[in-house]
């Protein structure tokens, strides 16, 4: 790509989040300063919120994921959270996976241009093709993708039991617990829990919510237990 610079500021906090990351980070503002807006990968009013709205709101839940963790992020769009968690943490091995061919061909370039170490997979999480051409991952990230339940069904086949999936939410992330928590059980997952990263870093730390894959029941098996329950004798007094 061509050589651009950003008219946004760099936050002192960007330097601790990213540490040798930093230069890759602004070069990353700077390529979405230039062209996320006529790529249809930004809005307008997000290029002066690039920094703590986008990167280091991203980044920053790296602070949740293992030392060379095997990760997985879908729907990753304009590259978020994966590209700046790629920066700030290069010991994680990253997959992006992302349907739509324009932002494909973006996180390609972007990637090689920061001259990453990260593999682009075009598709949807929820395709037999897309899941058979992945390994568990220990972690499965996503940032506004979907609600909590059906994305808990896309990302928990994706990980190794054990395996965690972290989604970016806002404020109602609590709301969304107490509406899916069964629908993310049925899933095979834990239950979700809010959890915040940055504090102490960030102004506005970012909010995620963590859950882990579990050994989900066979369909086989929760019908038995379902029967077993519906013919239990009832206790007498």
């Amino acid at each position: 790509m061509e050589d651009v610079e950003s008219s946004v500021p760099v936050p002192a906090v960007a330097a601790r989040v990213f540490g040798d990351g930093l230069p890759g980070a602004e070069r990353f503002a700077a390529l979405l300063e230039r062209f996320g807006v006529e790529r249809g990968l930004i809005g307008p009013r997000e290029v002066e919120r690039l920094w703590d709205r986008h990167l280091l709101n991203s980044a920053v839940i790296g602070e949740r994921i293992p030392a060379g963790a095997t990760v997985v992020d879908i729907g990753s769009g304009a590259g978020f959270p994966g590209v700046p968690l790629a920066l700030a943490r290069p010991d994680l091995t990253l997959t992006l996976v992302e349907p739509m061919a324009r932002r494909v061909d973006w996180l390609s370039e972007v990637i090689e241009d920061l001259g990453l170490t990260i593999t682009v997979l075009r598709g949807r999480a929820e395709e037999r093709a897309v899941r058979a051409e992945l390994e568990p991952a220990d972690v499965v990230t996503s940032r506004a993708v979907a609600p909590l339940g059906r994305l808990a069904g896309w990302s928990l086949p994706l990980l190794r039991e054990g395996g965690m999936m972290l989604a970016l939410k806002g404020a109602s992330a609590q709301e969304e617990i107490a509406r899916d928590e069964a629908a993310v059980a049925r899933a095979g997952g834990g239950t979700p829990k809010v959890s915040e990263c940055g504090v102490g870093v960030l102004e506005t730390p970012t909010t995620v919510v963590i859950v882990e894959r579990i050994r989900a029941r066979k369909p086989a098996q929760e019908k038995r237990r379902r029967n077993a329950a519906a013919v239990r004798p009832k206790r007498t007094e």
